[in-house]
């Protein structure tokens, strides 16, 4: 379970990093595995309208935020923690945002759905000095866009009006204490699912389909990885195609070892492709070996049709679930 913090404001330790720092820790202490991403620190270029990602599906400039990308499509929560500059968020968090067209482009004009959009959930943390009626009006509904862009529902929000002075956020008397509360409501859910983690030698193809389609069939009920023995640099580009084919989204993945994985997960069940052999012993872990033939050297045929019966055996494992 991943939950991504976006700390938008370019005051580090601040009201806005204290607030995010809260909710992040509470989700660590109850189970889930977390990123806090400073984004002022961060190289990211302003979006210069060229319609490239339309047109190519990605964006064609080269910096930082194509390290963001895929943290973004990890998470199961996305939360956006910034403070209210002009009536929405700061600069450095309105570059982010805007190059999140890239992601609105794959969706809205290529059609595609990441395995997690189902179910990833996004949430607002925004701090005012002010304390005008309409104060969190213009980040809220920015939030709400940005959410839809990179996949996630809008779960909501925590805002909280005149904190300017430094500490001012832990003066307040309820709002560490809320922000607490809130990231158990909003993880608790996702720590309730099976942990499956699906093997193959590569994790190229086969392992990456299965997770794959787990993730974006029964992403409430299954927490999906997937793994190799010997991981190779790339994910395979004809996997990428046949997977297009079924409407789901396989960019900005990277293959993993198994000892990454296992880093911050303890699978409830191993589902291996077919290297059983390979398959690391984890007592009370059940395993499973689905035998299928390696499509990574095969014509493009062959990788649809293993493509279709991992997605026949995601479907029976989800349904025996």
């Amino acid at each position: 379970m991943f939950v991504l913090g976006l700390q938008g404001s370019p005051r580090k330790n601040g009201n806005t990093d204290t607030f995010l720092c809260s909710f992040l820790a509470e989700a660590e202490r109850i189970g889930a595995r977390i990123y806090d991403l400073q984004v002022a620190e961060k190289k990211i270029m302003p979006c210069q309208g060229c319609r490239a990602c339309e047109r190519e599906g990605f964006c064609v400039i080269s910096d930082e935020m194509q390290e963001i990308y895929p943290l973004l499509w990890q998470a199961d929560i996305i939360v956006m923690a910034a403070p209210v500059f002009f009536y929405g968020p700061p600069a450095q968090m309105k570059a982010l945002i805007d190059r999140s067209q890239a992601l609105w482009s794959r969706r809205y004009v290529k059609n595609l759905t990441d395995p997690g959009r189902k179910w990833r959930q996004g949430f607002l943390l925004s701090l005012g000095a002010t304390s005008g009626e309409k104060l969190f009006n213009g980040v809220a509904l920015t939030a709400k866009y940005f959410f839809d862009a990179v996949g996630a529902g809008f779960a909501g929000s925590l805002t909280y009006r005149k904190i300017e002075d430094k500490e001012d956020i832990e003066k307040h008397p309820t709002a560490l204490i809320e922000v607490k509360e809130k990231a158990g409501e909003l993880i608790q859910p996702f720590l309730k699912r099976k942990k499956i983690l699906f093997l193959c030698k590569e994790n190229a193809c086969r392992s990456q389909m299965a997770s794959a389609f787990a993730r974006y069939c029964a992403g409430d009920k299954i927490e999906a990885e997937s793994a190799g023995s010997q991981p190779v640099g790339e994910i395979n580009t004809s996997m990428v195609e046949v997977m297009r084919e079924k409407g789901i989204d396989m960019a900005f993945l990277r293959t993993r070892s198994i000892d990454e994985v296992l880093s911050y997960m303890r699978p409830e069940m191993i589902i291996t492709m077919g290297c059983s052999d390979e398959c690391p012993l984890i007592p009370g872990v059940c395993i499973q070996d689905w035998n299928l033939p390696d499509p990574s050297a095969k014509p493009i045929t062959f990788m649809r049709e293993v493509r279709d019966e991992i997605e026949k055996r995601v479907a029976k494992l989800i349904a025996d679930l």
